[in-house]
């Protein structure tokens, strides 16, 4: 009798976890498409940056976070991907979600990072766009929509972003 139970209940844990994973990612996909929810945040610069003052360009926004191995990855490689585009139609915003501003500072300068660094203390931006996963890259085109999104970090997504910025730069 016993057996028969634990072989239900893993059917049901496995199926709540399908769900929640699902749910998870139509929640973030729902933004591809549309209008990107503006935002105002503090930057490491000691001023507030709005996501609509950057309307018309591209803008790719990193969602990162100090104790997330594969951000300190990827932080680097998107500094080099920052230089290989005009800052007149190309912007990244690295919105970080860390309680201690000071902890993302203090990486941020020893991985040498040349965008704004975005202090989400609060997680306020980060709810408004359901972010799922560290670290979670969402690329916006001049128009202000959602059209890309990636979930982690692999190498091969840094010539992914490379196209998919040069395709909304010229659409």
């Amino acid at each position: 009798m016993k057996n028969k139970y634990k072989k239900y209940l893993s059917i049901f844990v496995v199926s709540a976890t399908a769900l929640f994973v699902t749910n998870a990612l139509i929640a973030s996909t729902e933004l591809l498409g549309k209008q990107a929810p503006d935002f105002t945040l503090r930057s490491d610069q000691g001023d507030n940056k709005k996501l609509s003052e950057y309307r018309g360009k591209v803008v790719l926004i990193n969602f990162w976070a100090s104790w997330c191995g594969p951000c300190q990855q990827e932080l680097p490689k998107l500094a080099e991907l920052r230089q290989l585009h005009d800052q007149y139609d190309f912007e990244l915003l690295a919105v970080n979600i860390d309680e201690e501003p000071e902890k993302a500072l203090k990486l941020a300068n020893k991985l040498g990072i040349n965008f704004p660094v975005l202090f989400d203390e609060e997680k306020r931006v980060s709810k408004l766009y359901d972010i799922d996963a560290m670290p979670m890259t969402i690329l916006i085109d001049r128009n202000g929509d959602v059209r890309y999104l990636h979930r982690g970090y692999k190498e091969s997504y840094l010539s992914l972003y490379q196209q998919q910025i040069k395709k909304l730069k010229y659409e």
